[in-house]
């Protein structure tokens, strides 16, 4: 039964999203058919068959059963439809074929500048309301590196203190694994060590584990010090108490956080634990409970690093929607672009419906409202990017015949355009194919 709820939730929170996604893409395309004069025959959210909608005017608005997309239906337009029977007739003056190629040009690119615009709306709305939490890099004394993770094979080591990201000095921990920063042409941290500046370079090949693993983040730098212990957990049986500072485990010496969660959670049986309470040195044998945990909580990052807490007025805020819109467009072509040179596996990489509904339920989990919104936005960006790509019956294509049309000033035949939207459908057809079952494959592990 459990499984049945999450599956219902993981649907419905992706449902959510996309139903967002695909509104205001096929709403840019009907505001600019219409600005310019043009009938829209259907605005469709969901793909046919129909279920219901209602008929206003010369449109017909309605939800269709396939609910992994939508369009909108411009009279005289070879579209997704593939219906031709109009070019029998001349061009009435609202149709779509009878409109100057630039207004054409607007209404094809309009469903993609929507998308961008919505992003920056989510962004600049978020900021708005919670403001921006960044972390000063100065506040970020050293790192723990443990022996063998991904951190430890790109070159980091235990006590070392990040300052900069290729080649620049940045003043918080945030912006060292930004987006656009992890998918640039070459990463590479400067950090002080033994009071001495070095350099790691994270290689093309390791992209792949960082996706999976993860690189470094405040929990590397948190100090084991205890926030507070849990009722009735082994910790508290045995007198530990909130404040209390782990000194070593297990006859190591612990200063890290992560260092002393790798050593409990690896232990096989009763764990000797050494605290200092305030300035009292105090020694402790523990049992952990079945899940290998003590019950004990990591400071809070508050009490530990120094933390700019900004509010931003509505133009602030849209400025700053404009340039995290702007990040991820840029970290989303340049992770592409990794993609089909092959430093980034496209296995791995490339994620269809299923992926992304367990995406966005996942950072609605852990996020909550804003955890929806950030991966709807990012959503937003992506699909922009994939409508415009040069395939015939996505945006792109139609974009890509209309070029042709402006620069030879005769448009490509109707049977060429055909043949064309008819090889782009069924190559849309295979990549949602081969993305879906590459969903189920990694779903399998």
């Amino acid at each position: 039964m459990e499984w049945i709820l999450g599956l219902l939730s993981t649907l419905a929170i992706f449902a959510a999203a996309l139903l967002i996604l695909v509104f205001f893409h096929e709403l840019g395309h009907f505001l600019a058919a219409k600005f310019f004069g043009m009938r829209v025959e259907r605005f469709s959210v969901g793909f046919p068959p129909r279920i219901f909608g209602i008929k206003k005017g010369e449109t017909d608005y309605c939800i269709g059963a396939t609910p992994l997309g939508g369009y909108v239906k411009i009279s005289g337009m070879i579209d997704e439809s593939m219906d031709t029977d109009h070019l029998d007739e001349e061009p009435k003056p609202w149709e779509f074929r009878s409109k100057p190629v630039w207004q054409r040009i607007v209404v094809i690119t309009a469903g993609v500048i929507f998308n961008m615009i919505l992003a920056v709306i989510i962004y600049a709305g978020m900021t708005y309301s919670t403001g921006e939490t960044k972390v000063q890099l100065d506040s970020v004394d050293n790192i723990y590196v443990s022996e063998g993770s991904l951190a430890d094979r790109v070159g980091f080591q235990t006590g070392d203190r990040l300052v900069g990201v290729n080649g620049q000095e940045v003043s918080y921990f945030n912006e060292l694994f930004a987006p656009e920063i992890m998918t640039s042409s070459t990463l590479s941290y400067t950090v002080m060590r033994d009071d001495r500046q070095a350099t790691v370079t994270v290689a093309d090949s390791l992209l792949n584990d960082i996706g999976r693993e993860g690189l470094i983040n405040l929990s590397n730098a948190m100090p084991s010090s205890i926030s507070r212990v849990q009722p009735g957990s082994p910790a508290e049986e045995a007198g530990l108490e909130g404040g209390d500072i782990i000194t070593s485990i297990n006859d190591r010496e612990v200063s890290y956080w992560a260092q002393a969660v790798e050593l409990i959670s690896t232990a096989d049986d009763s764990i000797s634990l050494t605290v200092n309470r305030e300035g009292e040195t105090l020694a402790y044998t523990i049992m952990p409970n079945a899940n290998n945990k003590l019950g004990i909580y990591a400071p809070e990052p508050d009490s530990v690093f120094e933390i700019d807490r900004f509010k931003y007025g509505l133009f602030e805020s849209l400025n700053i929607g404009v340039q995290r819109s702007n990040a991820t467009l840029t970290g989303i072509i340049q992770g592409f672009s990794k993609m089909f040179s092959g430093d980034i596996a496209v296995r791995e990489s490339l994620g269809g419906p299923v992926a992304i509904a367990n995406v966005t339920k996942q950072a609605t989990d852990q996020g909550g409202w804003i955890g929806f919104w950030n991966i709807t936005a990012f959503l937003s960006v992506t699909l922009a990017i994939m409508n415009i790509l040069p395939i015939p019956v996505l945006d792109g294509g139609h974009l890509m015949f209309l070029i042709y049309e402006g620069i030879t000033r005769r448009e490509p035949s109707p049977k060429v355009r055909m043949w064309l939207q008819q090889i782009g459908f069924l190559l849309i057809i295979a990549l949602f194919i081969f993305v879906t079952f590459n969903d189920i494959l990694r779903q399998f592990g």
